[in-house]
């Protein structure tokens, strides 16, 4: 029997026909949908007359226009309005389970699959935004898919696609003081480039990986698509499973037992090849902080942005336009800039345990009076779950605001905008030009690297914090 890899194992189990030079059909196991690339599906299956297949497959949240505040009120914005209202009757006519606002499973939807135990090892996962790799945390194959795509799934729980070449990237060794998830993901994109991983799907491998907890799995998985590739998954182990265990919809008692001894063997062969493999070291992995226009453009923190001949000729143009935009000098730190908003939280650090490495850093120190800080949680167990443990408390003593799960500032499809031309410390993933709101600029950083910019109001390396 031929050797495979993690991929190809749950991959090749879920084909259900080939198409001859052409893509594979892929049975999937998780569909979940939100309400921004939901409706014109919905409306696709109306006008073909048909309805959805496997109702009981498929899970739905608002969370990426949805307000952060007031979420007991009517939604004023009258788009975001609409879009919720129609989720909310789609679920309603094809007997899809949804949680809406103020439910209390509510919240951004690559947060609520895992912390419900919806998502489990060995599954295909899909969902209308790119950042359904997130799942990929738990040894699944979990990708976004376009609109047409979600009308696919809903209708045949099947959906065409080309099967990716493997790519492996290992991390070996121990992590530093004031690094983080985030920090390595940043830092093996800055290495790859954002074209880096296009046509593979990546297995994270490495003690460094291994050491991470469920949470910070998601937040490398999450960023995969960053980096070009489909979609990235670690191997499945107690970690995971001790996470899964007991969770809304995980398997109960003895199924749970079953389920463990078959997700044991989710795992690549010791012989099985990658199409292509990179290895870095983990104490070479400082805090990071992007300086440009794409999440590839990044730096270890007390580095210098890189200076123009540093880059290769053909890609200087898009350089200079990105520093331009960015109001950066190439060859300059950006150490100790001043900064006018933070946001904290998005599908990459909105957990609970992005809010503990926060929270923990702020405590007895006071925010910065010249910094606007947005601190989202990713749902509404996030949210309850950071009062029960004071974390909300101790955020308010320092000067800080706690609002409502939902995306937020990631990509300001609220009214959680970033003026144009301020400058936005950012732990969500993208930091694309326009991506908080017109013409603002965001870095991206972990949540241990906010919290120091929160406190001074400028860009601050954490690890001068920590070591006092």
């Amino acid at each position: 029997m031929k050797s495979k890899t993690l991929f190809d194992r749950i991959w090749d189990s879920h084909v259900v026909s080939t198409i001859e030079n052409g893509p594979e059909i892929l049975y999937i196991d998780r569909h979940l949908i939100h309400e921004v690339t939901s409706p014109q599906a919905f409306h696709g299956l109306k006008s073909r007359k048909t309805g959805v297949l496997r109702p009981e497959r498929t899970v739905a949240t608002p969370d990426h226009n949805v307000p952060t505040a007031d979420q007991h009120l009517p939604i004023s914005d009258e788009l975001s309005r609409y879009q919720v209202a129609k989720l909310e009757k789609n679920c309603k006519e094809h007997n899809i389970t949804m949680y809406g606002l103020n439910h209390p499973f509510h919240g951004i939807v690559h947060v609520i699959g895992p912390e419900l135990g919806l998502t489990q090892p060995g599954m295909t996962i899909v969902c209308g935004d790119s950042h359904t790799s997130t799942h990929g945390a738990f040894g699944s194959v979990a990708f976004g898919i376009g609109t047409s795509e979600v009308e696919m799934v809903l209708a045949t729980q099947c959906v065409m696609q080309p099967k990716p070449k493997t790519m492996r990237i290992t991390v070996d060794g121990e992590i530093g003081a004031g690094v983080t998830a985030k920090d390595i993901i940043l830092y093996i994109i800055s290495q790859l480039t954002t074209s880096g991983g296009t046509g593979y799907f990546v297995e994270y491998a490495g003690s460094a990986i291994r050491n991470l907890s469920m949470e910070a799995r998601m937040t490398i998985c999450n960023m995969s698509i960053e980096m070009g590739a489909r979609g990235g998954l670690i191997a499945p182990d107690e970690i995971t499973f001790e996470y899964i265990m007991g969770r809304e919809y995980a398997p109960k008692g003895e199924d749970f037992k079953n389920a463990v001894e078959k997700w044991k063997k989710l795992r690549t062969d010791d012989d099985a090849e990658f199409d292509k493999e990179y290895t870095f070291k983990a104490e070479n992995i400082e805090p990071m902080i992007t300086f440009g226009t794409n999440p590839g453009m990044g730096m270890s923190i007390d580095s210098e942005v890189p200076a123009l001949e540093m880059i290769e000729p053909e890609n200087r143009d898009s350089f200079l336009k990105s520093q331009k935009y960015m109001g950066i000098e190439p060859g300059t730190s950006l150490l100790g800039k001043k900064i006018d908003y933070v946001f904290v939280g998005s599908c990459t650090n909105g957990r609970i345990e992005d809010l503990r490495m926060f929270t923990a850093f702020v405590k007895g120190k006071v925010k910065s009076a010249d910094v606007t800080v947005w601190i989202v949680p990713g749902s509404k167990q996030v949210e309850n779950q950071a009062r029960e443990e004071g974390l909300i408390d101790i955020l308010t003593e320092s000067g800080f605001q706690f609002r409502q799960p939902g995306c937020s500032a990631c990509l300001a499809m609220n009214d959680d905008k970033v003026p144009e031309g301020k400058y936005s410390v950012s732990t969500s993933n993208r930091n694309f030009e326009g991506r908080q709101g017109p013409g603002a600029r965001t870095m991206l950083v972990s949540p241990v690297t906010a919290a120091a910019a929160a406190i001074t109001g400028k860009i601050s390396d954490p690890r001068d914090f920590l070591a006092k």
